[in-house]
Protein backbone atom coordinates (compact mmCIF):
# COMPACT_ATOMS: atom_id res chain seq x y z
CA UNK A 1 0.00 0.00 0.00
CA UNK A 2 1.49 3.23 -0.78
CA UNK A 3 2.13 6.39 1.50
CA UNK A 4 0.41 9.77 0.90
CA UNK A 5 3.72 11.84 1.58
CA UNK A 6 1.77 14.54 0.84
CA UNK A 7 0.49 14.85 4.52
CA UNK A 8 3.21 16.87 7.07
CA UNK A 9 4.03 14.48 9.73
CA UNK A 10 1.49 14.92 12.85
CA UNK A 11 2.29 13.77 16.71
CA UNK A 12 1.14 10.29 16.92
CA UNK A 13 -0.27 11.27 20.44
CA UNK A 14 -2.85 13.55 18.97
CA UNK A 15 -4.03 11.71 15.54
CA UNK A 16 -5.53 8.47 16.69
CA UNK A 17 -7.66 11.07 19.49
CA UNK A 18 -8.77 13.20 16.30
CA UNK A 19 -9.70 10.04 14.67
CA UNK A 20 -11.64 8.51 17.47
CA UNK A 21 -13.79 11.47 18.05
CA UNK A 22 -14.78 11.36 14.47
CA UNK A 23 -16.07 7.86 14.75
CA UNK A 24 -19.24 8.18 16.68
CA UNK A 25 -21.30 10.88 15.17
CA UNK A 26 -24.70 9.27 15.50
CA UNK A 27 -26.15 9.84 18.82
CA UNK A 28 -30.12 9.23 20.36
CA UNK A 29 -30.66 12.78 22.38
CA UNK A 30 -33.59 12.46 25.32
CA UNK A 31 -35.81 15.39 24.93
CA UNK A 32 -35.96 16.97 28.27
CA UNK A 33 -38.32 20.17 29.44
CA UNK A 34 -37.76 23.62 28.37
CA UNK A 35 -36.08 22.44 24.86
CA UNK A 36 -33.18 20.32 26.65
CA UNK A 37 -31.59 17.57 25.37
CA UNK A 38 -29.04 14.76 27.15
CA UNK A 39 -27.04 12.57 24.82
CA UNK A 40 -27.45 8.80 25.87
CA UNK A 41 -25.60 6.96 23.60
CA UNK A 42 -23.45 7.49 20.70
CA UNK A 43 -23.32 5.23 17.64
CA UNK A 44 -20.96 5.00 14.32
CA UNK A 45 -24.17 4.08 12.16
CA UNK A 46 -27.77 5.92 12.00
CA UNK A 47 -28.72 2.14 11.55
CA UNK A 48 -27.40 0.96 14.96
CA UNK A 49 -28.88 4.38 16.75
CA UNK A 50 -31.87 3.25 15.27
CA UNK A 51 -32.12 0.33 17.07
CA UNK A 52 -31.52 1.12 19.80
CA UNK A 53 -33.86 3.92 19.88
CA UNK A 54 -36.25 1.43 19.28
CA UNK A 55 -35.30 -0.60 22.09
CA UNK A 56 -34.89 2.30 24.73
CA UNK A 57 -39.01 3.45 23.28
CA UNK A 58 -39.75 0.28 24.66
CA UNK A 59 -37.85 -0.12 28.29
CA UNK A 60 -38.84 3.38 28.82
CA UNK A 61 -42.01 4.04 26.62
CA UNK A 62 -42.62 7.67 28.44
CA UNK A 63 -39.72 8.97 27.71
CA UNK A 64 -38.99 11.11 24.39
CA UNK A 65 -35.58 9.90 22.37
CA UNK A 66 -34.23 10.95 18.81
CA UNK A 67 -31.57 10.30 16.81
CA UNK A 68 -29.29 13.24 16.09
CA UNK A 69 -26.21 13.82 14.30
CA UNK A 70 -23.69 15.39 16.71
CA UNK A 71 -21.08 17.44 15.91
CA UNK A 72 -20.12 18.94 19.40
CA UNK A 73 -18.55 16.34 21.76
CA UNK A 74 -20.48 16.24 25.05
CA UNK A 75 -20.51 13.22 27.64
CA UNK A 76 -22.85 10.82 26.84
CA UNK A 77 -25.25 9.78 30.25
CA UNK A 78 -24.73 6.23 29.54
Amino acid sequence: MPQNTEIAATNSETQPIAYKQRLNSWAIARLLPDTQREIVARFRSRSDADGYMQHLSQVIPNASFMVVFDCQREAAAI
